[in-house]
């Protein structure tokens, strides 16, 4: 093909010159095309010999097309070349190939064109939503929502313009339609995909089973392209036969101790999803983990069970829908991937995607920060080496006893008993000196200030335990170097080279702690936890300090829409905390655009916010009596129907404790938080209107339970996070470095979010009504108090002597709302 029908004529002329310059050797070019379709520039990225040149990738992957000469006049890709072209080609990239006078030119493959989106119509999104409006016509008790339809109308804009909306919908404005609308109405014209990230399953499921369905048979074919949903769920969600039936093999012979995996591998035969959710019984978490999905355990095309594969089915449904439902956690471990080297063109985690929604978004600094963390405990190393080597009822077992048979020289295996058994005793060891450490502490950040008497014992456990893994390691791929080579599509084989790799990655986080003081951009710290047989063991934690950084690169750069929405952003109506902690600040301002939209609810009729005057500060050792004493009160006369909520699991205990035998007496069921897990618990409290539920962190926030079954929300304490909590007092010390005010500039505002997380499970519904008291006087007493109680709605308000609220209360609840003010 003649040069000019792909360039034009001055670039012919830089390419030939700047080949000439390099004495007619390789040069690698980036291109960039026009919109007549020809390459309009190009830039000089690598130089090399009469051969070859160096793929640069930094380069390559920001062009249109790659193009280099072939000094040799041949125009004929070599393997290396055909090899590029194929990555980049799955990234839209093109690939060329021209002579030294750029009179000629070979296209190995096409850029793909970019194609305009088509901008949607604000008004029709929007009369989805109004009086005649389809939703309207659908359900007959619907209302229009004005604040719906502002954020409606704001959602629409983003991905018009490729702008990061941020929006505070208080409850019952129905913001999950003011997003699903105009991101399925988006899917249906462009055939893009959208993500719907969430913090709850309850959410998710909400989303997938009711609200999408209804819009989207609504909407119907409106649009030019139908609609696909599905819901993405982590890979350890979903069964791995091939995991299960080597369990099953492993466990031949102890059948009397597998009635799980049996009753699984009956289940796995008749399942269509193959998901966790779907059994009819809730397995045991080593059983689970033993034979679930692992990223770095698939064998891919190698498996014998590709065909059948559950993880692979859902990869196939997902790359067809272009409507994904995800949690937060899934996300970033897609956004991690794509970050370190996959691309934003090609599939990681997920399908390729270019605009995501993330609601419930207040939960997102949490759920980064848990997601890039690191951690340690001995329960990880030995579930690793458990599977090398292990004895059961006299007998060897695992990996090494499997590989041994299969090996030329057996002999070669011989010390790995001793190896694992050397690991074992390192790891109790560095948990000894540990616990030396903590000295019954619950928790405990590496810091310059550690007594080295104490420290010093520890890093010497961690250098040896790290020094015998690496041991190990290294014995196992020596002594199998041939079988790791020539059996690579063992099952087996494969296995034992996932193991390995976990464990060195188990000992480079330990590495990690060896260095802790100079890494400042992170968090060492160690935590003491309990087994639930009441054994102690440390966790080894390393935290990163801040996420900013981090979601810049992986979210704000890349993506071209990003939502965010929850009901509880804003603090003294304003973004600018929630933005700092997830580095939104460095958005500029013309890309961001901020909605605060009140909830439509009339709570200052239907709810009534009580503040006895006469308590004592937390701090006060009367505390705790007057808590008792005041929530029996207010129980009695509600008659159940309560939510307490506490900050910390020792007062929950100990008022649980005290009145759980007073209020059982009067025939109401009192609950507490740890007794049946979280779902059965919400339901039994939602099915039994005269229940009482304490709870601490978790259930102030998801807990939805409307009507009857809540009148009353009781927060004891205001929700100040512990300040010696390790990654709060590292925030804190972090802030305090920079000129700021820890206090004003984090843990003030974290606690008015968290608060109005607590405040908001009384209404979910536009009839619910009810109570909620702050039983802490320091939101009346101290200067602080006004910006907390800024924070939440404007309500019919009690604040005297408990005599005086307690007889507001029942006025309020059982007089239509009135009481003397």
């Amino acid at each position: 093909m003649k040069s000019g029908e792909k360039f034009s004529p001055e670039v012919i002329i830089k390419m030939r010159t700047a080949i000439n310059d390099a004495e007619g050797q390789e040069v690698l070019f980036t291109g960039y095309i026009s919109e007549n379709g020809l390459v309009s520039d190009v830039e000089v990225a690598a130089r090399g010999n009469d051969s070859a040149a160096p793929a640069l990738y930094p380069f390559m992957l920001e062009s249109d097309v790659v193009i280099h000469n072939h000094p040799s006049g041949v125009l004929k890709p070599s393997n290396a070349d055909l090899e590029i072209a194929s990555g980049l080609g799955n990234q839209g990239i093109g690939f060329y190939i021209v002579n030294n006078t750029v009179t000629k030119v070979y296209c190995v493959s096409e850029a793909i064109e970019t194609r305009q989106s088509e901008k949607l119509n604000s008004e029709e999104v929007c009369s989805f939503l109004l009086p005649g409006g389809a939703l309207s016509k659908k359900i007959e008790s619907y209302e229009t929502r004005d604040a719906q339809v502002q954020m409606t109308e704001g959602v629409v804009d983003a991905f018009n313009n490729n702008l990061i909306n941020i929006t505070e919908a208080g409850t019952g404005v129905g913001k999950s339609f003011a997003y699903l609308v105009p991101a399925i109405k988006w899917c249906m014209t462009n055939n893009e995909r959208v993500v719907i990230s969430t913090a709850t399953i309850n959410l998710q499921q909400q989303l997938i089973e009711k609200d999408i369905p209804l819009i989207t048979g609504l909407l119907g074919k409106e649009g030019k392209n139908s609609i696909k949903s599905i819901l993405v769920k982590g890979r350890g969600n979903y069964i791995c036969l091939r995991r299960l039936h080597e369990q099953l093999e492993d466990n031949s012979l102890f059948q009397e101790e597998n009635s799980t995996l049996h009753s699984i591998n009956e289940w796995s035969g008749a399942t269509a999803t193959g998901s966790k959710s779907d059994l009819s019984f809730v397995p045991d978490y080593t059983v689970w983990s033993s034979i679930c999905s692992e990223s770095d355990s698939c064998m891919g095309m190698r498996c014998a069970y590709r065909e059948k594969c559950f993880v692979m089915k859902l990869k196939k449904e997902a790359a067809s829908a272009n409507l994904l439902v995800v949690n937060h956690h899934l996300l970033f471990s897609d956004l991690a991937m794509r970050m370190n080297g996959a691309g934003y063109e090609g599939t990681a985690v997920l399908p390729p995607f270019n605009r995501v929604v993330f609601d419930e978004a207040h939960t997102l600094e949490n759920s980064a920060t848990s997601f890039f963390s690191q951690i340690y405990n001995k329960f990880i190393l030995l579930k690793h080496i458990g599977k090398i080597f292990y004895r059961r009822k006299s007998r060897n077992m695992g990996l090494a006893v499997i590989l041994q048979k299969m090996m030329p020289h057996p002999e070669d295996y011989k010390d790995i008993p001793v190896l694992i058994s050397s690991v074992r005793i390192a790891a109790e060891t560095l948990d000894t000196h540990t616990a030396y450490l903590m000295n019954g502490t619950y928790s405990l950040r590496l810091t310059s200030q550690i007594n080295t008497d104490l420290i010093d014992p520890v890093q010497t456990s961690i250098r040896d335990l790290h020094k015998k893994i690496i041991k190990l390691v290294t014995y196992i791929s020596d002594g199998g170097e041939i079988l790791f080579s020539e059996d690579e599509d063992n099952s087996d084989v494969f296995e034992m080279k996932v193991t390995m790799r976990r464990l060195k990655n188990t000992a480079a986080v330990l590495n990690g702690f060896l260095d802790y003081l100079v890494q400042e951009d992170n968090i060492f710290w160690i935590e003491q936890k309990k087994t639930s047989k009441g054994e102690l063991f440390y966790s080894f934690s390393n935290t990163p300090l801040d996420i900013s950084d981090m979601m810049n690169k992986a979210v704000y750069e890349p993506l071209q829409t990003t939502i965010f929405t929850s009901a509880t952003l804003a603090v003294q109506k304003k973004f600018n905390f929630w933005k700092n902690r997830i580095g939104l600040d460095r958005v500029s301002d013309d890309r961001a655009q901020e909605f605060l939209l009140n909830s439509p609810f009339k709570y200052s009729s239907q709810v009534m916010l009580g503040i006895p005057d006469d308590g004592p500060d937390p701090g006060s050792p009367d505390f705790q009596e007057f808590i008792s004493g005041f929530i029996v009160d207010a129980i009695e006369i509600s008659e159940g129907s309560a939510l307490v909520l506490f900050t910390s699991y020792g007062m929950l205990n100990a008022t649980y404790n005290e009145l759980e035998p007073l209020l059982t007496r009067q025939g109401i069921t009192v609950m507490k938080q740890g007794s049946l897990d979280r779902s059965k618990l919400l339901f039994n409290f939602n099915k039994d209107v005269s229940s009482v539920l304490f709870a601490t962190d978790s259930f102030w926030e998801g807990v939805d339970a409307p009507g009857d079954s809540l009148k009353l929300v009781i927060i004891c304490k205001l929700p100040f996070r512990v300040p010696t909590d390790p990654i709060i007092k590292a925030r804190i010390e972090a802030i305090e470095k920079n000129g700021g005010n820890a206090f004003m500039d984090l843990s003030l505002p974290e606690a008015a979010m968290k608060l109005k997380q607590g405040f908001g499970r009384l209404m979910r519904r536009k009839t619910d009504h009810g109570i909620v008291l702050i039983l802490d006087p320091r939101i009346i007493r101290k200067r602080y108090g006004s910006i907390l109680m800024g924070t939440l709605p404007d309500t019919a308000k009690s604040i005297g002597s408990s005599k005086k609220v307690l007889e507001d209360m029942e006025n309020f609840l059982y007089s239509s709302g009135k009481f003397k003010k």
